[in-house]
């Protein structure tokens, strides 16, 4: 285990109090070991899945639809 001396903003002192308090953690150590492992799961995990990788590879494939000016689009898309 690491131990750190860390300076926190007093809004994200509170987010880890609601944090702790929702989830029913131990500590403050407990709340950002959790939002690390949430924040794992959806910013960083998407991109190391073999899925993740196929369907931008898919993406990439299509054609693209040339939709003009600004105006063409939004009227394409009924704005």
């Amino acid at each position: 285990m690491v131990q750190a001396i860390i300076n926190i903003e007093e809004h994200t002192n509170r987010i880890l109090n609601i944090v702790k308090a929702k989830y029913a953690l131990k500590d403050k150590s407990s709340a950002i070991d959790f939002m690390a492992t949430q924040y794992e799961e959806e910013i960083l995990e998407p991109e190391l899945r073999p899925e993740y990788i196929k369907k931008a590879i898919k993406i990439s494939k299509q054609k693209p639809i040339d939709v003009g000016s600004v105006e063409n689009l939004k009227s394409r898309l009924g704005l």
